[in-house]
């Protein structure tokens, strides 16, 4: 096996104090391995950007591994690791990543970043842990609660007993014979008959008469699990459990508790109020969008100048993308986006409105199912008109068709989007060409500064591929 200090040198550009500081924190790896029961590793960076190289590796003896070999020596890609990419090249740390092992098995990772005394980032520490335990402990912990309505005959004991418990439970605890009259009420149960409109003693009282008729008899004798059930009398909203406990002895047949949800149905109806509100706003800010851009349109067609007509066109399509996201917050009153169909919306748009008549650009979208929040998803909407009227624009200026492929991938909290196009590729002149156009400022800009993101362009022989990283849940800013 390969040192790491031959590694580093047949294969990454790394200068040899830059491997000295590898090679130093790799004597610790085993110690880190141990006290974190993790499996830990070191990859460096290579000359393609998308790939990085294991140049070691240390297995936990406090518990078992996560891999049955040496990974040593082997490539990690952005497909299979974008964490560990993107830690590379933005040099911010990935924390709490849960993917699942090349052994199938569940497992968090926290991947930091290696800087040389530069401050330039030589590689990533990655620790990854087995958390199958865990995921297991949840879905128990999920079970639990669905169980928790098996315990009535506590209650029953509760209520039944001397305790002053019972007086400061919030439900209210009803005991009826095979007849569905009540045979026992706790002080809050009666406290709640007397809101709707019942003075006295409770017991000896049928229930169906109690709640007005609104309860159905042979429902509330019927051995059939917990029967729930909401009533609205005058001002107070109830909501009923109904479960039979003790089918043997007629004087303690079944149990209901009774709860107020008359706050919470007020506070349900606020909300309804408010969503609402929030959708009429969305929905008046698109038409408010529309109308902005339909002005523009117009203004458009009243110059002759081509370069003005060209400005025009790329405003009114960031109005429109950004008006597609406040189309769909209208149409669904949510905060979040499932934005392959923004994505598709837009690209078409953007195709059919900048193409010219004798061309035809078609647009293929693949890859994961993205659901973003309306800030993130606006950032990206915006990106995405600028790389796709960007293709459209430089990509097939003098082509007749052509295609556009956007990929869009998530692992864990990574996101990654691909635009790639079969066009003229990047000119020669390269970074200097780069910088000169618009659109492209505006995507980098507001991938870095929105996104927390990194925007990477590449020839890739048939075209070009433009490929953005950013994490779901950017890093906050740090103090200056």
């Amino acid at each position: 096996m390969h040192s790491i200090a031959e590694l580093c040198a047949e294969r990454t550009l790394l200068s040899e104090e830059e491997v000295e500081v590898i090679i130093d924190l790799s004597r610790h790896l085993q110690l880190f391995a141990d006290v974190f029961q993790s499996d830990v590793f070191i990859d460096c960076p290579l000359a393609d950007q998308g790939t990085a190289l294991v140049v070691a590796e240390a297995r936990p003896t406090t518990a078992p591994s996560l891999y049955r070999s040496s990974v040593v020596g082997m490539h990690a890609y952005a497909h299979n690791e974008p964490a560990v990419m993107f830690c590379l090249l933005s040099g911010q740390p990935v924390i709490g990543s849960r993917g699942i092992s090349q052994e199938q098995i569940a497992m968090r990772q926290n991947v930091v970043p290696i800087r040389a005394k530069t401050g330039r980032v030589i590689g990533v520490l990655i620790m990854e842990q087995d958390i199958s335990e865990i995921v297991e402990q949840e879905k128990n912990v999920e079970r639990l609660r669905e169980t928790t309505e098996q315990l009535s005959e506590t209650l029953l004991a509760v209520a039944l007993s001397e305790s002053s418990v019972q007086s400061l439970m919030h439900e209210g605890i009803v005991l009826f014979d095979g007849q569905a009259h009540i045979t026992y009420a706790n002080p809050r149960a009666r406290q709640m008959l007397q809101e709707i409109g019942h003075g006295g003693a409770p017991e000896g009282s049928s229930l169906v008469e109690l709640f007005y008729g609104k309860l159905d008899r042979d429902s509330l004798l019927a051995p059939t699990g917990i029967v729930r059930q909401e009533l609205v009398i005058g001002h107070v909203a109830l909501e009923l459990k109904t479960v039979s406990i003790n089918r043997q002895q007629q004087g303690a047949l079944g149990l209901m508790l009774i709860r107020d949800i008359s706050d919470l149905k007020e506070k349900e109806k606020q909300l309804v109020i408010k969503s609402a509100v929030i959708k009429e706003i969305h929905h008046r800010v698109k038409n408010n969008l529309q109308t902005v851009s339909s002005l523009l349109r117009l203004q458009m067609r009243r110059t002759k100048l081509e370069e003005v007509e060209k400005i025009y066109r790329d405003s009114i399509n960031r109005i429109n993308s950004i008006a597609v996201i406040h189309e769909m917050l209208a149409y669904d009153g949510l905060e979040t986006i499932q934005f392959n169909d923004v994505l598709d919306r837009i690209a078409k748009n953007v195709v059919s409105s900048t193409t010219k008549p004798d061309q035809a650009i078609r647009i293929a979208i693949s890859g994961d199912t993205l659901t973003l929040p309306s800030d993130i998803a606006t950032t990206l909407a915006l990106v995405s008109n600028e790389l796709v009227q960007n293709c459209v624009t430089h990509a097939f200026v003098d082509r007749e068709q052509g295609d556009i492929r956007i990929s869009l991938y998530c692992s864990g909290q990574i996101v990654r989007m691909e635009v790639a196009d079969n066009g003229i590729g990047l000119p020669a002149t390269g970074e200097g060409a780069r910088k000169g156009h618009l659109g492209l400022k505006i995507t980098e800009t507001l991938v870095r500064e929105n996104l927390g993101g990194l925007l990477q362009m590449a020839s890739t022989g048939e075209g070009t591929q433009v490929t953005i990283t950013f994490p779901l849940f950017p890093a906050e800013p740090r103090p200056v």
